[in-house]
């Protein structure tokens, strides 16, 4: 069975931020277990130099990581009101609509949960802000079509942004 083409880059995302954060349980394994009083003065402090700068590109790291993934939430959750608004568009539409607004949540939860295993959410998740009330049938069917083409626009954005993190 086929991915779909959204789901997928997540997926990926996922699974490679697994395995970095299983390496990271590694790390303890990896230091020095007795004294370096033997190694030149200069090796040492060059390898402190060092160490500090991968500090800082990997804080950097994060840091960009944090602001992708929180923007990405908050675009789901603002979508997730906006389909919501759109309830009772249309007899026919309401099956998809439903399909999209679960899509949509369950997307927002997985990347919540990402940035929590992280240590990256914040303390609170958001909450949804005041939404258009589309009361008459025309209202609901043009915030549907302007409601899908910015979520198509939206996710094409989080496609790319996700693919080139999982290049990274």
């Amino acid at each position: 069975m086929a991915v779909p083409a959204a789901q997928s880059p997540m997926k990926l995302m996922a699974l490679q931020l697994l395995l970095w954060h299983s390496a990271l349980w590694t790390v303890p394994e990896a230091t020095p277990l007795g004294p370096a009083s033997s190694l030149p003065q200069s090796f040492l402090l060059k390898c402190l130099e060092q160490v500090r700068k991968i500090q800082g590109d990997g804080a950097a790291l994060q840091e960009k990581l944090t602001g992708c993934l929180s923007q990405l939430h908050s675009g789901l959750f603002l979508y997730q009101g906006l389909l919501q608004a759109l309830e009772g568009i249309s007899p026919e539409l309401g099956p998809t609509l439903d399909t999209l607004q679960l899509d949509v949540a369950d997307f927002a939860t997985t990347i919540w949960q990402q940035m929590e295993d992280l240590g990256m959410a914040p303390a609170l998740q958001p909450t949804q802000g005041a939404m258009p009330a589309f009361t008459s049938a025309f209202q609901r069917r043009a915030g549907g079509v302007l409601v899908a083409s910015h979520l198509q626009r939206f996710l094409e954005l989080a496609y790319r942004v996700l693919r080139h993190l999982a290049q990274s």
